[in-house]
């Protein structure tokens, strides 16, 4: 019986194709819509969080920032004694100072403390030229704590700070833009007029994790990463503010400080009690605010806050569309009762019951709604692909979104299926058969 009026909900729908095809649209487009807004939802999720995660999860890290409204210190203020003396030159200083590290070292959660002070220098390799590239003072342990590979050569070691030797680790970007195809390893480089021999290249899939950037947009393929002592003995503290000539300075000794906490991945408690104390050093030492805590645990849990609620909008959006399209189905199939009322009328008479004349039906509604939700969970799964190959958005399909889409389609259709059907099955058979 089921299997008979399957067939005949079928062809019912085929004697009417055009409007079939356009009630199924609702149904399509509110299943793509749904798959489509919760895949590029998850994926943008996703890539906050590999973001996020690549700073390190038991990382605590600490930036140099400019202090809002103001120019800073004057360098011989404070902890920042000034370098420059004569009366015809401003020095502004700010941020955080090898005092600062050493308050940072003492802290008992540490596992190990890395400091990175960064600048900005032209480097050139023979007709080659990076303008303005960032120069990463740093320690070997920078490659742990930001989870970098050295896809040739090697990264800086413990006997490069002892030396102050003039060696560098290029980013991949900047290895191409200097040597082209030529082999970069044990060559020499000019950061700033002064040599640098060529150790090691990063991985181009790694490098992207230099995130010591003080500066929004600067690219971190083009990093470039010497000892910090060499970097504090060749380049100082300051910088010259505005163009050459210009007699105001900035001095900044360090640019960003990151604090590896013990205990592994389930370190959680101890990275936020770490971060507490971290504040609570800086606090007293820099009244100006000149320094931007960030914690990755606490960035990852408020990411997944805000996704969450994001995906919920996303989602409640797109079931406004399938619950258009559940409405099309009922507007089309009380049409379609109407029309059929002699044809109700004599199969009540030839002895249909009213719940035969239900199931027809309601499979014609389901059929209609399964429908649309195979097409449409074809075109939900293409819109996302679409999207990645035209702008490089990462996007997320998951079975869940599929399963979930084409299970509310279908819910919908029977739903709104139900009154239509029992409309029908609550006709006179003596009634319809009247009908013209």
């Amino acid at each position: 019986m089921w299997w008979s009026t399957l067939k005949l909900a079928i062809r019912n729908l085929l004697l009417h194709k055009m409007r079939s095809t356009l009630t199924l649209l609702g149904t399509i487009l509110g299943v793509a819509s749904v798959i489509a807004m919760l895949s590029i939802g998850e994926g943008s999720k996703q890539d906050a969080l590999d973001r996020i995660r690549q700073l390190g999860a038991n990382n605590v890290i600490v930036r140099t920032v400019k202090p809002s409204g103001q120019t800073g210190r004057d360098a011989g203020s404070g902890t920042q004694p000034a370098m420059v003396t004569d009366s015809r030159y401003k020095v502004n200083a700010f941020g955080l100072t090898y005092a600062d590290l050493r308050s940072l070292e003492s802290i008992p959660t540490n596992d190990r403390v890395v400091p990175v002070m960064m600048k900005l220098q032209n480097v050139a390799r023979q007709g080659n030229r990076i303008d303005q590239a960032r120069v990463l003072a740093t320690t070997p342990g920078l490659q742990d704590v930001r989870n970098m590979t050295v896809h040739r050569g090697r990264f800086l070691q413990p006997h490069d700070l002892e030396s102050m030797s003039n060696v560098c680790v290029l980013a991949a970007s900047a290895a191409s833009q200097l040597f082209g195809f030529t082999d970069p390893l044990d060559e020499p480089i000019l950061i700033d007029g002064i040599a640098f021999r060529v150790v090691g290249i990063l991985d181009a899939g790694d490098s992207g994790l230099a995130t010591a950037s003080q500066s929004e947009g600067s690219d971190a393929n083009q990093d470039i990463f010497i000892p910090l002592d060499t970097g504090r003995a060749r380049f100082g503290f300051l910088s010259r503010k505005g163009a050459r000539g210009s007699r105001e300075y900035e001095r900044v000794e360090l640019s960003e400080v990151t604090l590896a906490v013990a205990g592994g991945d389930e370190a959680t408690d101890r990275v936020v009690a770490t971060a507490g104390m971290v504040r609570g050093l800086l606090e007293k030492k820099h009244p100006e605010a000149d320094y931007q805590v960030l914690v990755p645990v606490e960035l990852m849990a408020q990411a997944e806050h805000e996704k969450r609620i994001w995906n919920m909008v996303l989602g409640a959006i797109a079931g406004i569309s399938l619950l258009v399209g559940g409405i099309g189905i009922m507007n089309i199939m009380l049409a379609t009762v109407t029309e059929r009322t002699r044809e109700i009328g004599i199969r009540r008479a030839i002895g249909a019951k009213r719940r035969d004349i239900i199931r027809q039906f309601l499979l014609e509604t389901t059929v209609l709604s399964a429908m649309g939700g195979v097409f449409g969970i074809v075109l939900g799964v293409s819109i996302p692909i679409v999207v990645t190959l035209a702008v490089g958005m990462k996007t997320d399909t998951s079975l869940v979104s599929i399963g979930l889409a084409f299970g509310i389609s279908v819910a919908i259709g029977i739903v709104f299926g139900v009154y239509p059907a029992y409309k029908a099955a609550s006709m006179s058979p003596i009634e319809a058969l009247r009908k013209q």
